[in-house]
């Protein structure tokens, strides 16, 4: 069981609920509510992606370093103009669009939580006291001068088992537009590395074995 005191010697040496268990990585979102009633995720998925820049920077993209933290999204956001980040959609319903608010979806379908994560370092902090200053988003398909190296995109996506109107609905953090993540990355560095180099560099699509 993670909490705000583990560390990542923590992480290596305890048991993994993550597929590929190599993965000893903490992922935390906050909880999803429906009329005050805890809802799990059918699924989730945590994609490692190199888009987002141009293929040049993928080319040169550093694998994510060990013990590393990051924190998306905006928990103390108190309107969807507050959170660009994270967005809601329906799984097979493309057509009911999206938000940075809980939309509704139609009968069938189920909510789907999307939060890309940064993916340019400052090359030196692990962490930072807000969890976010070590890291930033690209800037016209390129990493910016103050956070200059590359790493792999880290996505997250949830899927909830509910649709329809959303009156009920909140998370722990508040509405919708306050959904958030926090990664805490305790991969093998050589894992890491195979990946970055087989997968990541050459954009060749892998699957969580991290083979083509």
């Amino acid at each position: 069981m993670t909490n705000a005191n583990t560390t990542v010697e923590d992480l290596v040496n305890s048991p993994t609920s993550c597929n590929p268990a190599t993965d000893k990585s903490s992922y935390w979102v906050p909880t999803l509510y429906v009329n005050n009633q805890p809802v799990e995720p059918t699924g989730t998925t945590f994609y490692y992606l190199g888009e987002g820049v141009r293929d040049d920077v993928i080319a040169r993209t550093q694998p994510l370093p060990f013990g590393l933290r990051i924190v998306a999204g905006n928990a103390k956001a108190t309107g969807p103009g507050d959170n660009t980040i994270s967005r809601w959609s329906c799984l097979h319903a493309g057509d009911a669009g999206s938000g940075h608010d809980f939309i509704t979806c139609p009968a069938g379908t189920m909510l789907e939580s999307y939060l890309d994560f940064p993916q340019c370092w400052n090359g030196r902090d692990l962490d930072s006291p807000d969890h976010k200053s070590h890291m930033a988003y690209p800037v016209n398909g390129d990493c910016p001068s103050t956070h200059p190296v590359p790493v792999p995109k880290l996505r997250q996506v949830l899927r909830y088992p509910v649709n329809g109107p959303t009156a009920g609905f909140r998370l722990a953090s508040g509405g919708g537009f306050t959904m958030h993540g926090d990664f805490f990355n305790a991969w093998p560095v050589a894992e890491m590395e195979r990946r970055v180099n087989d997968c990541i560099r050459p954009i060749i699509k892998c699957g969580a074995d991290g083979h083509p």
